[in-house]
């Protein structure tokens, strides 16, 4: 498990990178198709008609973001030491590395301070950041900065994930798990909410 406490210095706006020059999506089929020629396969065959396209028009729908990681908060001025936890959701991203498919589940955990954030937009939030090319730890941070610039200082993410690069490929272990922790403000001096987190997380994610 690798953690990563953020200091209250590292608090950030909650800025979305600007959207990924539009791909050539005609230009990438055709990469596919050579890229089928040198593995010793014959484009024209039956099975693979029309793969190099449809290769290329899901790379391109996978790397153009959508701008959507954009978080409502509403006011809630009663609220007084309340642990909000907002889990089970499950991603799809790529590994940099080797380009092959990594599934992250995602805990993120606030306090709210006289607002709380629209539940939906947790997920649209890691949905954006999982859209192009990663690695685990660099996503864990992204998440867990743009919910700070949102909500401020006292905030946690986990990252439980699946990586086919480990799975598939290398040592192969089918079992093999990475966790990943991000906390800042209470979450980082305070053990016992940190524990509280912890706890709660563990048990939304249950049995391997």
């Amino acid at each position: 498990m690798t953690t990563s406490v953020a200091s209250p210095a590292a608090a950030v706006t909650a800025a979305v990178p600007e959207p990924a020059a539009a791909i050539d999506t005609g230009r990438v089929a055709d990469l596919i198709t050579q890229l089928l020629v040198e593995l010793g396969e014959d484009p024209a065959r039956e099975g693979l008609i029309g793969t190099p396209g449809r290769v290329a028009a899901w790379w391109s729908a996978f790397l153009s973001s959508d701008g959507t990681a954009t978080a409502t908060c509403f006011t809630e001025s009663q609220l007084s030491g309340q642990l909000v936890i907002v889990g089970g959701m499950s991603v799809w991203s790529l590994c940099e590395h080797h380009m092959l498919p990594m599934n992250l589940r995602v805990t993120a955990g606030y306090v709210p301070d006289g607002e709380v954030v629209g539940l939906s937009k947790f997920g649209r939030i890691a949905q954006h950041f999982a859209g192009q090319l990663q690695v685990q730890e660099r996503f864990t941070r992204q998440v867990a900065e743009y919910l700070t610039g949102v909500i401020g200082e006292d905030v946690a993410v986990v990252v439980r994930g699946v990586h086919l690069c480990m799975s598939m490929r290398g040592v192969r272990m089918e079992e093999a798990r990475t966790t990943t922790v991000h906390t800042g403000g209470r979450f980082g001096t305070d053990p016992i909410l940190s524990q509280q987190f912890l706890t709660v997380t563990a048990g939304l994610w249950g049995a391997p």
